[in-house]
Order: structure tokens, then C-alpha cells, then sequence
């Protein structure tokens, strides 16, 4: 079973509404999304904070995961590893894009390259690993 993104956006917004982030895209084992960055999002000196970034490649991967399974609520975060290689752009949007490695029966592990809205370079990078509930794939 799969999900589109639009299924996947009504399930956020019925569900998950705390997450401020918004779906760009999602399937083929891959997903897109884009953090609007307020001034909630900073941290003193001006730049996006690393939770902000961590959050981001999580819901990058949680949506990836819910694509290829279907709306799977309970499908959970085991590992979360972010590494940031450069500061963010000031003012800009944080976009994820999330790669899906592997998808088993019970978990799945993907990678997530984060960027300054409108920047080529990569200002993060994580990858994650989801446990997913029996007799859900």
C-alpha cells in the first residue's frame, strides 16, 4: 500500500498539525519538504538552529517512509544522526530532500541532504532509521 502526497498532506493536517513544514513532494522512495523559517527558528547569532534542521530531516523521512507504506501513524524514529557542514544562508527557507535507502519489513533508513532555500550547497546532512509496526508493509 501507498500514499500520495496529497493523502499524506490531509493525514499531517488532521494528525500532525504541529508540524510547520510543508510537503513538496513524495514517492519513488523519496521525499521533498520546506521549512518556512520565522524568528522562532533561530538561535542567537542569526542562523537556523540545529533542531530546527534535525526536525526538518525527520519529517523529510517520515514522509518518504508513509509514501512507499501507506499512512502508518505509529511508524517511529530508532536513529536520528545530523551532521552540519556549513552555516545556513540568512533569511532563506530550509528545503530537505530525503533519499530512501532501504525499505524492509520492519525498518527502514534513509538520508536526508538539507539547503538554504535557492543555494546549491548542502548546509546539513542526516540519515535515519525507521522502525516500522508489524503488519504494516
Amino acid at each position: 500500500m501507498t500514499a500520495t502526497a496529497e493523502q499524506i498532506r490531509e493525514f499531517l493536517a488532521a494528525d500532525f498539525s504541529q508540524a510547520d513544514m510543508e510537503l513538496i513532494s513524495a514517492g519513488n522512495q523519496a521525499s521533498k519538504i520546506r521549512t518556512v523559517i520565522t524568528d522562532r527558528h533561530l538561535r542567537p547569532g542569526g542562523t537556523v538552529s540545529g533542531p530546527t534542521m534535525m526536525a526538518a530531516a525527520d519529517f523529510a523521512l517520515y514522509v518518504a517512509i508513509l509514501a512507499e507504506i501507506g499512512i502508518v501513524p505509529l511508524a517511529l524514529t530508532t536513529s536520528l544522526n545530523t551532521n552540519f557542514l556549513r552555516r545556513p544562508a540568512p533569511n532563506c527557507n530550509i528545503v530537505a530532500e530525503c533519499k530512501l535507502l532501504k525499505l524492509g519489513r520492519t525498518l527502514a533508513m534513509g538520508e536526508v541532504s538539507l539547503y538554504s532555500e535557492g543555494h546549491p550547497e548542502v548546509v546539513a546532512h542526516a540519515t535515519g532509521t525507521y522502525s516500522i509496526p508489524p503488519e504494516q508493509k
